[in-house]
């Protein structure tokens, strides 16, 4: 794989991921939410970034988190031109292409957002570029809005050890089109590992050749 395509691959998927979060903050309600089909639904919330909600405490978290992915990016850039480079596995590169769409698509949100859109409420449509934005530089919230609740309040048997009796949702995270890509990149690197760390076939021969020698 080419870098001119890795770039574009990463070019597409932070142009629908940051299409998609435009149109919903600008058409949703916060909390708002469309049914597509009882399992497919989109419902318009936001987070401060990290993994199921979690925040972290003080003034200054949200610009901690926020800085510290902007100084681990330039580490995946060169992991991702040296992988092209050295003409590495294609399932490397594709899952090196779309875990740095996926964070460059959420930092955007964390550091323009804030200045960029008003406040969201269960009353108020966002509009952009106001005078009343909802934060500051580095202080945006990220947002999210596909949700696949494909087993919904089902009660568990009450002969399950702790859990029985409790109603559970599966699958009940709501995520967006970075998170996806995220996902599906490390996904790559665990399913086709092997594959993805893969020594390039010039390598092999070179290797076996030595040895041959």
């Amino acid at each position: 794989m080419k870098l001119y395509q890795s770039v574009f691959l990463i070019f597409l998927i932070v142009v629908f991921d940051q299409f998609s979060k435009v149109f919903i903050k600008t058409n949703f309600f916060y909390g708002e939410e469309v049914k597509i089909f009882d399992w497919c639904r989109l419902l318009f919330i936001e987070n401060e970034g990290m993994a199921w909600g979690t925040v972290i405490p003080g003034e200054y978290g949200k610009v901690i988190l926020t800085v510290f992915r902007i100084l681990v990016m330039p580490f995946i850039g060169y992991w991702l031109w040296d992988s092209v480079e050295s003409e590495k596995s294609n399932f490397l590169i594709v899952a090196i292409s779309l875990i740095f769409a996926g964070a460059l698509g959420n930092i955007i949100d964390s550091v323009f957002y804030g200045e960029i859109f008003d406040q969201s409420t269960s009353t108020h449509l966002a509009t952009m570029y106001s005078e009343n934005n909802y934060g500051t530089w580095f202080h945006g919230k990220v947002v999210d809005m596909f949700y696949f609740p494909i087993i919904e309040d089902y009660t568990l048997p009450g002969w399950i050890p702790v859990m029985g009796g409790k109603q559970i949702t599966f699958f009940n995270a709501i995520f967006n089109i970075a998170d996806f890509a995220i996902s599906v990149g490390i996904g790559i690197l665990i399913v086709f590992n092997k594959r993805a760390f893969a020594l390039p076939k010039d390598s092999v021969s070179s290797v076996f050749s030595n040895k041959l020698d």
